[in-house]
């Protein structure tokens, strides 16, 4: 993956837009703040060990006095962005389901093809059939993707094993990603996604969950998070209590799917029980973005999912004008968005969402951090951040990187300052 050259001395000059310096890291961006993302013009950036050292205008530019093991890039009027923070994937999973898709060509909705045996269980049907090394092989190709893409921090989900070796099979091989140190990764124990054949309700599905699955899950150190499908159809309100109150109690904080389809009253739960976040929200009712307003819960939007099931796009436009600090991610999965593109999604955020540009930036970089408790290390490129970024081609303006919605933006990543090839 890397090109030879050791983590050291980098300094990256006459950068045409420096996004995301400071001296020091954000913690999130909230509201009218989100269109405040730091921007410097004519900047240069200096980089030691993997991490941010120093950086600024280059009319401040304190000239170079050690040259030894120092190499310098020259930007040459190109943009030097954060690296993504994708803060809501399922990355881990053994198969696609392309055929899934001709159905919904043909006509068929998501919930008919999931009442049909398709959807989530079909994806833990191969799942469970696939081995632990081949699955893990086949998650670190698509990572290995993603990074390219200018990736440089991931969470991981569950949820496609839906029973007690599956499960513990899909984050060992998530930790097993973390483990090799090339961008952090976070782990999601999403045990209740579907209900799978053989269980007479959601509510007994779940007990199986809380009093087999989550111990084991806990007792390993697997899962950073703990996650629900809070939706009709799925697991409701009685269960998504349970789950969260008894991983609260294991120490693990929530990250939830709720408002896919219908509001029903999951914001105010997950944000009553302090849910890190709730993501998707396709669907939003006032007192949804009223209980968000005045929480610490960050929304996280999921603009590639709308785009692939066409489903409304989550109403971006008024979180961020209700104070909210909104996040954006892939929701990269095998069903209902098979695309880990974040640079896609960010810019769905402007055209389908009514984000401007660089608000749409501070969701996909500062936010997604702040959804992942990352932000001390990755969203930005404040002193003492990770160095991960993305060199980008030439643009005349960092509204121009989400404009260009359709054509790769990065010419160099750099991740915990190793260039990729």
């Amino acid at each position: 993956m890397e090109n030879g050259f050791a983590p050291g001395r980098l300094l990256i000059k006459d950068i045409g837009y420096l996004v995301g310096f400071g001296k020091e890291p954000l913690a999130r961006l909230s509201g009218g703040e989100m269109h405040g993302l730091p921007v410097i013009g004519d900047a240069w950036l200096a980089i030691e060990d993997g991490r941010v050292m120093d950086g600024g205008a280059m009319a401040d530019f304190p000239g170079i006095v050690d040259w030894n093991g120092l190499e310098v890039v020259e930007a040459s009027g190109r943009c030097v962005l954060p690296a993504w923070v994708d803060s809501h994937t399922h990355l881990v999973h053994a198969a696609s389901r392309e055929g899934e898709f001709v159905d919904r060509i043909r006509g068929l909705t998501y919930q008919e093809i999931a009442a049909r045996g398709g959807g989530i269980l079909n994806s833990a049907e191969a799942l469970r059939a696939m081995s632990e090394e081949a699955l893990y092989a086949t998650s670190l190709e698509r990572m290995e993707r993603l990074m390219r893409m200018g990736t440089g921090a991931i969470e991981v989900k569950s949820g496609y094993g839906l029973d007690l070796e599956s499960e513990l099979k899909m984050l060992r091989v998530a930790r097993r990603l973390g483990a090799l140190d090339r961008i952090p990764v976070k782990t999601t124990f999403l045990g209740c996604h579907a209900v799978p054949a053989g269980w007479n309700s959601a509510a007994e599905y779940t007990q199986y969950m809380i009093k087999e699955v989550l111990p084991a899950v806990v007792e390993e150190g697997l899962a950073d998070h703990v996650d629900i499908f809070c939706e009709e159809g799925y697991f409701g309100l009685e269960e998504t209590r349970m789950l969260l109150e008894a991983a609260r109690l294991r120490g693990l904080p929530a990250k939830v799917h709720v408002n896919q389809f219908k509001a029903s009253g999951g914001v105010p739960l997950c944000v009553e029980l302090g849910a890190m976040s709730v993501d998707h929200l396709e669907v939003l009712a006032a007192e949804d973005v009223a209980e968000l307003s005045a929480a610490e819960t960050i929304p996280v939007a999921l603009p590639l999912c709308s785009l692939f099931l066409d489903l409304p796009f989550t109403p971006g436009r008024t979180l961020v004008d209700a104070g909210c600090a909104l996040a954006i991610a892939t929701d990269f999965n095998p069903g209902s968005a098979p695309s880990g593109n974040m640079h896609l999604a960010a810019a769905l955020g402007c055209l389908r969402m009514g984000l401007e540009p660089r608000e749409a930036l501070a969701a996909a970089t500062v936010n997604g951090a702040a959804a992942l408790g990352l932000s001390s290390e990755v969203g930005g490129l404040a002193v003492g951040q990770e160095a991960s970024l993305m060199l980008t081609r030439p643009l005349r303006s960092v509204e121009e990187a989400l404009y260009a919605f359709g054509d790769p933006i990065a010419e160099r990543v750099l991740l915990r300052g190793h260039w990729l090839d």
